[in-house]
């Protein structure tokens, strides 16, 4: 079944669209009501709500409010919290659904909504063409809601905690960007409660401006902060905190596949990785496999999205995967992304070695890769653009097993997505520009 508004992860765009308002949000909140009473084994009538610190999720979740309680369950308010809390509560308190109200990386004009099930994970591809199935027409009246209110974030707090020694992180100076996003507090007080002594970036949210020149799609003050004050990394959040890019001690960044090298590596020596696999996505970059096959793993991919990888997880019996957007899932703590469980593992890993993270990067070396997005009128199938998918062929042949080509549309953007690895970066870069040429030859192109 086709979905008609869920993207990548749930639906997203502009707050005051047709796809983002509080009509769409009051027929999202009653068709995922309907969605939950389908569930032969759940009784259970709460649904916990979390947003981010956009000013736009408080209309927004008095909505979605109002669509469940249409259907007679019981809507949870958790206040702002990071994606990964409401994952856990959901897991914890038993829940009939979870709802996120965040549009993640995007600016503060955009907002989103994402729903998990009560196992703590997001829906899945046929189930959200399920609750879109089962929307109503119409939103009905609208009227402010007197939701009930509970604590997500203590619980998470106390979980991410415990996950390293106390007082661990006594003389360690990090630099955290938490985006003026979700994590604004919870990252800050858990790194504190471990000892750290922080210099701050993004936390001072209003409502306008998350992910405005911070947090993990500008990690440039992060980098910067980190070589003015000699810290020993960075953390930068995204706008609800369920991934994390990091920044080494010369001040360079380290992306999600980097991350989840130096976890599989590390897993792999101790002979803890599960079923000796970790999990990435067709966007990682080769440099993954490489590494990890050389020291005994094994690497598989997965669509792009982190419940895809978490799918894939499951199905081979893995703990160990992600995105190299920086989505890092260790499902024996969170079955969804979680960035502050992403740096707090890597953490550990630098504690157990003693190596800074400038030396723990060096187990994986990039492939040389480019990426374009082109933004197109229509997205066409790709298998009936006869130009592109000569292009492709052409150029996998000639890249063989030392490249790569990927393109694939965006799945929340009118954009046609270009990735090519190779063994040179003049070599790629004469393929990127080859696809390129492709795409403006079979496609209505408005901007490459």
């Amino acid at each position: 079944m086709k979905r008609q508004f869920f993207g990548t992860d749930g639906v997203r765009g502009a707050y005051g669209s047709a796809l983002m308002d509080e009509a769409m949000a009051w027929r999202l909140g009653a068709g995922a009501a309907r969605l939950a009473k389908t569930r032969p084994d759940s009784k259970a009538t709460r649904v916990f709500i979390g947003r981010d610190t956009r000013a736009s999720g408080v209309v927004l979740e008095n909505a979605i409010a109002g669509g469940l309680l249409s259907e007679g369950l019981q809507p949870v308010s958790l206040g702002i919290v990071p994606t990964p809390a409401v994952s856990l509560l959901l897991r914890r308190e038993g829940a009939a659904l979870g709802v996120v109200i965040t549009a993640s990386h995007n600016p503060a004009r955009d907002n989103g909504i994402k729903f998990f099930g009560p196992n703590g994970l997001k829906l899945t591809d046929d189930e959200e063409a399920h609750l879109e199935a089962l929307m109503p027409a119409e939103a009905g009246t609208m009227s402010l809601q007197r939701l009930l209110q509970a604590e997500g974030l203590k619980p998470y707090i106390e979980v991410a905690t415990a996950l390293l020694p106390a007082q661990c992180l006594r003389g360690w100076k990090i630099v955290l960007d938490a985006a003026n996003g979700a994590a604004w507090r919870s990252s800050r007080i858990v790194l504190e409660k471990l000892g750290a002594e922080l210099s701050l970036i993004g936390t001072e949210p209003d409502g306008t401006n998350i992910n405005a020149g911070v947090g993990s799609q500008h990690p440039e003050q992060m980098c910067a902060r980190v070589k003015l004050t000699g810290a020993r990394l960075g953390i930068a959040h995204d706008g609800d905190a369920d991934r994390c890019i990091l920044c080494d001690d010369h001040g360079e960044v380290l992306d999600g596949d980097e991350m989840l090298t130096i976890l599989a590596l590390h897993a792999l020596k101790q002979g803890k990785l599960a079923a000796n696999t970790l999990v990435v996505t067709v966007q990682s970059n080769l440099g993954v496999d490489t590494a990890v096959t050389a020291a005994g793993g094994r690497v598989v991919r997965s669509n792009v999205g982190d419940r895809y990888v978490i799918e894939r997880m499951l199905a081979d019996g893995a703990t160990l995967g992600g995105e190299s957007s920086g989505h890092v899932i260790c499902t024996e703590i969170s079955p969804t992304g979680d960035g502050l469980v992403a740096a707090l593992k890597v953490i550990e890993v630098m504690l157990d070695t003693g190596r800074p993270l400038s030396e723990l990067r060096l187990g994986m070396k990039k492939f040389p890769q480019l990426s374009a997005g082109v933004v197109v009128k229509e997205k066409k199938p790709l298998e009936t653009l006869p130009t592109m998918t000569a292009t492709i062929a052409t150029l996998e042949a000639e890249l063989g097993p030392r490249g790569r080509v990927l393109v694939r549309y965006s799945g929340t953007e009118p954009k046609l997505r270009l990735l090519v690895e190779g063994e040179t970066d003049a070599q790629v870069k004469s393929c990127l520009d080859r696809l390129r040429a492709a795409a403006r030859t079979d496609l209505e192109v408005i901007k490459d």
